[in-house]
């Protein structure tokens, strides 16, 4: 094996190593930076369905919610366009961060943008805690923003650059991994404080907590190779490289970094240059992936988990639990994720869970409508709560060993060196811009759309998996330096992907 590499029978290279405790150790450090995003997530839902919260903040909203004339649709508690934009404004904030987050990534590292994101986060986290107005509650949400963007941005990035390319699946799921875990911890928070006075100050507090173990982890983290490279460093570059390849032999992986390297450096404009034919299908991926992701209408569930299952009828500790039930279903499903991405495929996963979310879906829409019908009026028997949370659950399991990791984790593989952090700027970008979207109009579509929301939602989970069908190749164990073989042998993106392309930095032919 001369040089550390060897070449498959689909022309694909291979890098020798193995998998070290420091590889396994480094990203688990950094997929910390998902426990802020899941943080949020949880939290907002819960906070937004406690009583003392609502009453200081939003007494419009509390007082319909505890209107039992029945003139107001069940439907239409929750439908405020400022409770709304309390947790919207976040994932607005975030996207204009993730196009700092990329030059920040690009110029100062990895690590730098991870930092940055968990001071924004901390500041942003205390504010809310101490909020005495709604001005401060959005200017925290904001602030929480520009935390998520920043690592929403390095996160994924920095695992897949130091992840064997044969593990690199199960260690970047681990960023989706910390988001599930952070919406069960702030479930079982929101489930802990709703009967405290003041306790929705200690669950948008408590957000702090992860921010500081993300800024002190990010201090302790090396650099990747890469973004080494990518800023001169070459020896500390090749030194990074053996440790966490665990070989001193990797001068063939080293040297088609370093092309790479340069010939990322050759591109002034890495945002002009996605824009090129023959990156269509990085920008494709990069631009229609996190689209599809929230419009599988998770975050529907995973923000306002509590205020839906009160709308639905659980009583007020029922809804909190049952959130926490539906989160710990989330992190325990994205487990699945980890074990078999790097065994049977991304695809297989993408078409499995898009199949059981619209089943899920269309029978928790049937339901709803049974009950509810179009004036909102009615209420499920303890039984018939229990069976539409199974639904709700298979449906969130369904997403967690899916669209959830593998919405970060695709994008994250697919782009060459010389358009990765622009790439990856579109995918959060695009990501937080249709978060933004639908946290800001669900409870109002909910209110107008009625049970037909989910049969909405259901819509687009059906031309997602045929959009995965039809147009992604299987990626799983390809070097992200090589993916452009695979691009050139599928069917559709081979006419994009001329036949002279950049494999490890030098002009080769790409076999189909």
């Amino acid at each position: 094996m001369a040089g550390g590499a060897f070449v498959d029978t689909s022309g694909v290279r291979h890098y020798e190593g193995k998998v070290t405790a420091f590889v396994l150790i480094t990203c688990f450090v950094a997929a910390m930076g998902g426990l802020l995003f899941g943080y949020d997530l949880g939290i907002t839902g819960g906070v937004t369905s406690m009583d003392e919260f609502l009453i200081k903040f939003f007494p419009s909203v509390y007082k319909k919610m505890k209107d039992e004339t029945h003139e107001t649709s069940q439907y239409c508690k929750f439908d405020d366009q400022l409770l709304t934009l309390f947790t919207s404004s976040l994932y607005l904030a975030a996207l204009i961060a993730s196009f700092f987050a990329a030059t920040t990534t690009r110029a100062w590292g990895r690590k730098a943008s991870m930092f940055l994101g968990g001071f924004f986060f901390l500041i942003g986290a205390l504010l809310n805690g101490f909020a005495v107005n709604i001005e401060m509650l959005i200017i925290g949400r904001l602030l929480l923003g520009f935390g998520v963007g920043f690592c929403n941005q390095s996160v994924p990035v920095y695992l897949s650059e130091m992840a064997p390319a044969n593990i690199r699946g199960a260690l970047n799921i681990g960023f989706q991994m910390m988001i599930t875990i952070g919406i069960l911890a702030a479930n079982l928070i929101n489930y802990s404080t709703s009967k405290m006075k003041n306790g929705w100050r200690i669950s948008l507090g408590l957000g702090a907590v992860p921010a500081v173990v993300l800024c002190i982890g990010s201090l302790c983290l090396d650099e990747t190779p890469n973004s080494l490279i990518e800023r001169g460093d070459h020896e500390k570059a090749k030194s990074m490289l053996k440790r966490i390849r665990g070989t001193q032999n990797v001068d063939e992986e080293f040297q088609d970094l370093v092309d790479a390297s340069e010939e990322a450096s050759k591109v002034d404009h890495p945002w002009k240059n996605i824009s090129q034919p023959e990156y269509r299908p990085q920008l494709t991926f990069c631009s229609f992936i996190p689209f599809f992701q929230q419009l599988t209408g998770i975050n529907v569930i995973m923000f306002y988990a509590p205020v839906l299952f009160k709308i639905l009828g659980f009583g007020d500790d029922a809804s909190l639990m049952s959130a926490v039930i539906s989160g710990g279903v989330n992190v325990v499903a994205t487990l699945v994720s980890v074990f078999c991405v790097d065994k049977f495929g991304r695809r297989i996963l993408f078409l499995e869970g898009g199949t059981q979310m619209f089943i899920c879906q269309v029978i928790i829409g049937i339901m709803i409508a049974a009950k509810f019908g179009l004036t909102g009026q009615g209420s499920f028997t303890k039984g018939e709560a229990d069976i539409l949370l199974f639904f709700i659950c298979a449906y969130v399991a369904a997403f967690a060993w899916s669209w959830g990791p593998l919405g970060w984790l695709v994008p994250s593989e697919i782009c060459a060196l010389e358009v990765r952090p622009a790439g990856q700027a579109i995918n959060v970008a695009v990501n937080m811009f249709f978060t933004f979207i639908i946290a800001q109009v669900f409870l109002t579509m909910l209110c107008h759309l009625k049970f037909g929301l989910f049969f909405f939602f259901a819509g687009f989970v059906v031309i997602m998996t045929v959009f995965i069908a039809l147009f992604l190749p299987e990626t799983k164990n390809v070097p992200i330096e090589e993916m452009n073989r695979v691009w050139k042998s599928h069917w559709f993106w081979t006419r994009f992907v001329p036949d002279q392309v950049v494999v490890g930095g030098n002009n080769k032919k790409v076999s189909p």
